[in-house]
């Protein structure tokens, strides 16, 4: 089975998370911050990876350290659970209506993390949540699941639609890339031998 646990402890969050790419998109989300479950289970159902993650930060100063730090842990649980990545796809897309909202994804399992992000949130803020931290998250993700992610805003005005297509997108986009391929099941999806 791939899956994959990651205990991360430090003097502003404490977080564990559990993973297994082969799962069916079920999530118990519980990071004290309300609209990033929502989009961490977002994350989870549309991927079909499923999640178990339990966070516990000081959210007494804000919400930032709690969901960069969930963005680490979990790009470094996709790493583990990934291993040597023989047999996967690698590659993954998505083109993501929501209302007045589309969002397109594109994204290398390559170990070469990079964040392109052409998106524009409109408010700074969606409930109590600031919604500079979506962006925290994915580079946070990117950078430690070594994923190069594209992610850009094609259309939309509502900041709780956009950041739902974000979510949504890359969900979509990692499911294709970890599915594993049927017809190069037993190699690693590159010319160098190795990713």
């Amino acid at each position: 089975m791939r899956s994959a646990t990651i205990t991360r402890k430090t003097a502003e969050t404490e977080i564990s998370v559990t993973i297994n790419l082969d799962g069916t998109g079920t999530y118990d989300n519980q990071t004290g911050i309300g609209f990033f479950d929502h989009m961490l289970d977002q994350l989870s159902r549309h991927s079909l990876i499923d999640f178990s993650i339990r966070a516990k930060g000081d959210l007494h100063i804000d919400d930032h350290h709690t969901v960069e730090d969930t963005g680490i842990a979990l790009g470094q649980a996709l790493t583990q659970a990934l291993g040597d990545k023989r047999g996967i796809r690698r590659y993954g897309s998505c083109l993501l209506p929501m209302d007045d909202t589309l969002v397109r994804c594109a994204l290398d399992l390559s170990a070469r993390p990079f964040l392109i992000w052409n998106v524009d949130l409109p408010t700074p803020k969606i409930g109590t949540f600031d919604t500079e931290l979506v962006r925290e998250f994915f580079q946070a993700l990117s950078t430690h699941g070594g994923i190069t992610l594209h992610v850009d805003q094609l259309h939309g005005f509502n900041s709780h639609h956009i950041a739902e297509a974000a979510f949504k997108s890359v969900a979509r986009a990692l499911r294709e890339a970890v599915e594993t391929d049927p017809r190069k099941g037993d190699a690693v999806p590159s010319t160098k031998g190795a990713l």
